[in-house]
């Protein structure tokens, strides 16, 4: 049986968000493409700074201490 997760809180659904933009830069780096706006400027909006990895290194940094060990870890890998 599968378990079903509900992101209904606000620092959820921002933690979801960031998990998904960490996924998609990892992608960016590896030279898939996408239309609209490049993970790595969205990041840049909410503040990190530097280059693609170093921006992917900060948001591992982030997502690792918002876990803490918790579970939970395979909904950001």
């Amino acid at each position: 049986m599968s378990e079903t997760i509900v992101l209904d809180k606000p620092d959820q659904i921002a933690f979801a968000r960031l998990c998904a933009l960490k996924a998609m830069l990892k992608l960016e780096i590896l030279g898939l493409r996408r239309r609209g706006r490049s993970a790595y400027s969205l990041l840049k909006d909410l503040g990190y700074k530097g280059s693609r990895m170093k921006v992917l290194k900060a948001v591992q940094n982030d997502v690792d201490a918002k876990l803490g060990g918790k579970e939970g870890k395979a909904l950001c890998e």
